[in-house]
């Protein structure tokens, strides 16, 4: 190689620091499901963080009367309303009414980031056990059915319980994230990590999420059988 091909090659940039991520302090989070356990316990702890946050629900004023209850600043409007004013939508409607509930909001969810962490799981005498939908996961169903969405996936792993304990400060877990787009993952890893004691972490690609939401059939078993609310850390990241 001559001095002046040499000089001609550009310089390698740096890799990016993975958890060199963004601030979200100033975007609107909705939660679609914002009544259930799951959606109003995370709603609950990124409004406490300082979070805009507005509870979705098929009745408006189902969705007030629980926002009025959990306080903080936030909001309660329907499913579509909601959908509308924010920012970064969270799915968490029971399985059975997740294609249903996307369906009919296809509209209002188009360049959106949505979150999807709905676990497909059935129950028999056995205990819980994961289901398998047609699109491979609950995600990649809201993927297929939010063409015009930017669809993720993340907190699955988190007890309702302690989300919405006022005396707990602090979740101790990490947040699995998934996703097709760097720039959208890192947001969401970036919201969990608002919520004090958690981690958001990359877990791989829409392709890879059956085993994510199938890891909560197993949460239930170690619940059940230790009597607690277990989480997962990630180690040597």
């Amino acid at each position: 190689m001559t001095s002046t091909d040499s000089a001609q090659t550009p310089a390698k940039a740096p890799a990016k620091d993975p958890w060199d991520l963004p601030d979200v302090s100033g975007l609107v989070v909705g939660v679609l499901g914002g009544t259930g356990p799951q959606g109003k316990g995370l709603a609950y702890r990124l409004a406490k963080a300082g979070q805009k946050v507005i509870i979705g629900s098929r009745a408006a004023d189902r969705a007030q009367a629980a926002a009025g209850e959990l306080g903080h600043g936030i909001e309660g409007a329907d499913n579509a309303e909601c959908a509308r004013r924010s920012d970064i939508v969270i799915v968490a409607v029971p399985w059975e009414g997740h294609a249903k509930t996307l369906e009919s909001l296809r509209a209002e969810l188009a360049g959106k980031l949505v979150v999807d962490c709905v676990n497909p799981l059935g129950f028999d005498k056995k205990g819980a056990y994961a289901l398998k939908p047609e699109e491979g996961s609950a995600a990649e169903q809201a993927a297929a059915l939010l063409p015009d969405a930017r669809v993720t996936a993340a907190f699955h792993h988190l007890s309702a319980v302690l989300l919405q304990d006022p005396e707990i400060e602090q979740i101790d877990t990490d947040v699995m994230v998934l996703g097709e787009a760097r720039d959208d993952v890192e947001i969401v890893q970036a919201l969990a990590g608002r919520i004090p004691g958690m981690r958001g972490v990359f877990a791989g690609r829409l392709r890879n999420a059956h085993q994510v939401e199938s890891l909560v059939a197993n949460l239930i078993s170690v619940n059940r059988r230790y009597k607690a609310h277990a989480g997962l850390r990630v180690t040597d990241v």
